[in-house]
């Protein structure tokens, strides 16, 4: 029976049998070591913000000798539960119950919460009740600091309330989660499986239709070319600058005087695998003829000069989507010979594993980052039917690509309401809006919830 409203809208009507509490009454913030501290040459775990998962799982393979380890890091031991306190990380659920250890103690990021849990409470019922998102979204309301290094306070997190039933319940509470949550995740994960595979298979569909068409019988012949050895008979083997005109983009920083007009312009960023993303398009100031030597037509096709090397020569075509727009140096707007090739043929090239083995081959790498150029854009082979043949297998292409498409938003819509659903559950069992049975404790025993 549910009696009791608190203020905090969060956590709603407590059951009749459950306790109100908060934090700091029933767990330790930023505790000390439970047993003698670490010897100077004791290994230790070391848990920076990226080892720790939005879902809960901690990687603590990372262990080094204590007197490496740098002063004023967090102390934590098996059964504590953290909690990260800075935004993003907060928000998107960054914490873990410690359910083991290789080492007598841990440390982690500076930007850890860490709790350990009294007497009256479950380690890892506090686990999912500062878990539970309904919770983080109260807490992202209540951050402190500047915009981007906002962080849940020490007092706020004390301060927190919270239910909590007798400790049994709260201890079958917590084991109906790990197994509700585990299956959900492992459906969720054969989910993503399933997405990969479709991307692959839409790849392999690109691949084979743009470098060996779509008919089944294909007669091919050889090129004497080390990036396409055969293609069908028909087609010819054409480098891409004498079917195409390679325009350079637009280089900022410069400064110019005398009447300006204002255009946007796209970066990298705005150049996606397989879309353009225009939620946020950059503008410059420039002269009218500066601007008439960068502008966009529309059937251009848009290529990237160079970011991650997956990204390098990435093609999209271009329709007009913004009157006036130009393009950054890092951009390479190609413009086809119409009467030669379809610009949709090339984006698709691009996009094919034949496009990104040729431009990751070519391209001019460092440690971090990788880049192509206009002369390389210009010798990449194109595998070339007629332009009847190529407006076939565009069409044959987007038919396809199209059937993949509407089974990828499908599988989608089934991750977000099994990750909707692990969230709800997470919140009506913490705040005891839904009561686990002894029925359901057995089934979770037995198989799958």
């Amino acid at each position: 029976m549910i009696v009791e409203q608190l203020d905090d809208l969060w956590l709603g009507r407590m059951p009749s049998n459950w306790k109100r509490s908060r934090i700091r009454n029933v767990a330790t913030l930023s505790p000390n070591c439970s047993q003698t501290r670490p010897i100077s040459d004791e290994s230790c775990t070391v848990v920076p913000m990226e080892l720790l998962s939005n879902d809960g799982v901690i990687d603590i393979t990372n262990q080094q000798p204590i007197e490496d380890i740098s002063s004023g890091l967090p102390l934590f031991e098996k059964g504590d539960v953290l909690f990260a306190k800075i935004t993003p990380c907060m928000e998107n659920g960054k914490g873990a119950f410690v359910r083991q250890l290789p080492t007598r103690y841990a440390f982690g990021s500076t930007e850890f919460h860490v709790l350990r849990a009294g007497n009256k409470i479950d380690g890892n019922f506090l686990y999912y009740a500062t878990f539970n998102p309904v919770y983080r979204a109260y807490a992202a309301e209540n951050m402190v600091g500047a915009a981007g290094q906002k962080r849940v306070s020490s007092r706020f997190l004390k301060d927190t309330r919270l239910f909590h039933p007798p400790l049994l319940e709260q201890q079958r509470i917590a084991a109906y989660l790990d197994a509700s949550c585990a299956a959900i995740d492992t459906a969720v994960a054969a989910k993503r499986r399933q997405l990969e595979t479709l991307d692959n298979l839409r790849k392999a569909i690109i691949q084979r239709a743009v470098t060996r068409g779509i008919s089944e019988d294909v007669q091919l012949e050889s090129t004497g070319n080390v990036w396409m050895e055969q293609i069908p008979h028909g087609w010819k083997l054409v480098c891409l600058k004498r079917i195409a005109e390679i325009q350079g983009g637009l280089t900022l920083g410069k400064q110019y005087e005398g009447q300006l007009i204002e255009r946007p312009y796209l970066r990298v960023g705005n150049v996606q695998d397989g879309y353009l993303d225009l939620t946020d398009v950059s503008v410059i100031e420039l002269p009218v003829s500066v601007a008439a030597g960068v502008e966009l037509r529309s059937g251009d096709v848009l290529m990237t000069e160079g970011g991650d090397l997956d990204k390098l020569g990435r093609g999209h075509v271009w329709n007009g989507e913004l009157p006036g727009c130009l393009h950054q140096n890092h951009i390479f707007a190609v413009r086809c010979f119409i009467h030669k090739l379809k610009p949709m043929f090339l984006a698709y090239l691009t996009a094919a594993r034949y496009g990104r083995d040729y431009f990751e081959a070519t391209g001019k790498k460092t440690t971090n980052l990788a880049c192509t150029n206009a002369t390389k854009v210009g010798e990449f082979p194109i595998p070339l039917p007629g332009l009847t043949e190529q407006e076939s297998i565009c069409a044959y292409l987007e038919k396809k690509i199209c059937e993949v498409k509407s089974v990828v938003i499908s599988i989608e819509a089934q991750i977000a309401t099994l990750t909707a659903y692990r969230k709800s559950l997470i919140h009506e069992c913490v705040t005891g809006q839904r009561r686990i049975t002894e029925s359901e404790m057995e089934h979770c025993d037995s198989g799958p919830a």
